[in-house]
């Protein structure tokens, strides 16, 4: 049986209008990570992200430094448990 493990994450930054969202559901598909990222009003991505938990430290690495013309200044991550997501979508 696979265990899996899910994370909330916020990435402050200029993580807005640099193709973040986009870029994280192609790097969540290609490690087999399921959940979903949007941008919120503070100017953040939001995002969960639940999976095999090599794959969801691969996506986070990531995450933490970004597309090309992010800035990432923060990563805040928080533990969350499992809910059994299917596919990653951009809200």
């Amino acid at each position: 049986m696979v265990t899996l493990v899910a994370r909330h994450v916020v990435v402050s930054g200029r993580v807005q209008g640099v193709g973040f969202r986009y870029l994280l559901e192609r790097e969540a598909t290609v490690a087999g990570v399921a959940g979903w990222t949007r941008n919120t009003a503070e100017g953040t991505v939001e995002a969960v992200l639940e999976g095999p938990p090599s794959g969801v430290e691969d996506v986070l690495g990531w995450m933490r430094r970004g597309p090309r013309g992010a800035v990432v200044v923060s990563v805040d991550v928080t533990e969350v448990a499992p809910r059994g997501l299917t596919g990653f979508m951009i809200r």
